[in-house]
This record gives C-alpha cells, sequence and structure tokens, in this order.
C-alpha cells in the first residue's frame, strides 16, 4: 500500500516499501494548474500509485508525466498512465527521447528537454538538467522547481530500509551505507563513477536546493547544497577509482 505525505507545499510523496529489497519506492506528484508526476513507478504498482494520487487530485488530470532516466521504476508504467490520463505528455530529455522515449514507452510523443529548458506548470517553474551518467544512465537528467527550490533527484541519496517521508537528519550516512552494500553483491556499480560525477554534483550544490525529492528513502529538507557537497566525497570514496 502506498503512503502518502505532503513534503513541501503542492509537493506530495508517494511512498511504496517493498520488503523484498528491503527499499522504499517514491513519485512525486505536483498539484498546480498542470499536476505533474515524477516517477511512475513500475508497471506492478500501477494501481497503488494510481489511488494514491486520487487522494489528492483525478488523476486523469495529470498533465506531465516526469522521469530521469530509462527504468522500471522511473517510468515502467509510462503507458498505463498515458492511457489514464489523456492529455499527459512525458518529459524526458530529448536524448532520452530520441533514443528510448518515443519509440519504446510513450504512447504519444514526448517532450524531450534541453539543459536548462523550463517547464511551467502553473505557479511552479521546473528547470531541467541534463546530468548524463548521473546517477546514470546516458539520457538522465533531473527538474529543479525554482519557486521552492526542490531538487527531483532520482536515486541520488539513495538510503534502504522504510524510513520516515522526510528528514533533516544524516542521510548520507545512510546513502553511504546502501552504497557499500550493494558494492558487495550483484547490484554492484549502482551508480557509475565517471569524471562527469563531481562537476555535475557541484553544479546541482550550486543551485542550493531546501528540499531533495529522492526515489529511495527519505526526502532531505535543509542544507541541499552540503548534502550534495558531501554525497560527491561519498561517491568518490565509495566508487572512485582505487588507484
Amino acid at each position: 500500500m502506498a503512503t502518502v505525505s505532503e513534503i513541501a507545499p503542492d509537493l506530495f510523496r508517494i511512498s511504496t516499501f517493498v520488503p523484498e529489497f528491503n527499499l522504499q519506492f517514491n513519485q512525486f506528484l505536483v498539484r498546480d494548474e498542470e499536476p505533474l508526476l515524477f516517477h511512475t513507478g513500475p508497471r506492478g504498482m500501477f494501481a497503488a500509485v494510481r489511488d494514491a494520487v486520487a487522494t489528492v487530485l483525478d488523476p486523469k488530470t495529470i498533465r506531465w508525466i516526469g522521469f530521469s532516466h530509462v527504468e522500471a521504476d522511473e517510468c515502467g508504467s509510462l503507458p498505463e498512465w498515458q492511457a489514464l490520463a489523456p492529455q499527459s505528455t512525458a518529459v524526458c530529455s530529448l536524448v532520452g527521447k530520441l533514443v528510448s522515449v518515443d519509440d519504446c514507452m510513450a504512447t504519444r510523443p514526448a517532450l524531450g528537454m534541453k539543459d536548462g529548458e523550463v517547464l511551467t506548470t502553473g505557479k511552479y517553474r521546473f528547470r531541467f538538467l541534463h546530468t548524463p551518467h548521473v546517477p546514470h544512465c546516458w539520457e538522465a537528467g533531473f527538474l529543479f522547481e525554482e519557486t521552492q527550490r526542490t531538487l527531483l533527484c532520482s536515486d541520488l541519496l539513495h538510503q534502504a530500509g522504510d524510513v520516515e517521508a522526510s528528514t533533516q537528519g544524516d542521510v548520507i550516512g545512510r546513502c553511504r551505507q546502501a552504497l557499500v552494500e550493494y558494492q558487495q553483491g550483484p547490484l554492484a556499480n549502482y551508480m557509475p563513477y565517471s569524471t562527469l560525477t563531481d562537476p555535475t554534483l557541484q553544479r546541482l550544490a550550486a543551485l542550493q536546493p531546501k528540499t531533495l525529492a529522492t526515489m529511495h528513502g527519505s526526502a532531505f529538507v535543509g542544507d541541499g547544497a552540503r548534502a550534495l557537497r558531501d554525497l560527491a566525497v561519498v561517491l568518490k570514496e565509495v566508487l572512485g577509482s582505487k588507484s
């Protein structure tokens, strides 16, 4: 069963805990003139996420369906959402649109955004940030809501467990623990560490976000710039070259 929490004005975190993975799967719903859903969840979660959305607004009115990259938990139920919401348009990077989304996922042409372009949903403004291979995949990108300074940051700050909806506490420690555990199992190298990693995280930190809305684990509320800089250190330590 999905739980719904308002973690910022008009920003709702929809979360389903899957015990087999010891992991939460989160989607983020923005209530505005043109409602936006960021992450669809995998197909198996569609009904639960739809019903959770319905506690906030009519799911058929969803206008924008955003995601960072092509992966089941990011956009697996995109076809089901587009069938339910006839005016909805997928929002992804231009790379994602060109190489995958229009051909394999979306039932109508996606909005492929270039770095720095802005999507306005009414009173909220979402700037698209192209972040290749951060957290992973060539087409990756994030949405930064400029009015309230919320970064929809996908798999960054990944935390295990059935944790609280939002926290001002130490998400970096939790994230480090999850990364170390993943490196010891079949999901090793979940996040590639490359020459793009640190510059991308420093660029995100420069935005000075107040809320970091992550797909797995608690949203972080507070000094997002410091959290992202601390994350850069952890990623280098855990995933960077050992030479």
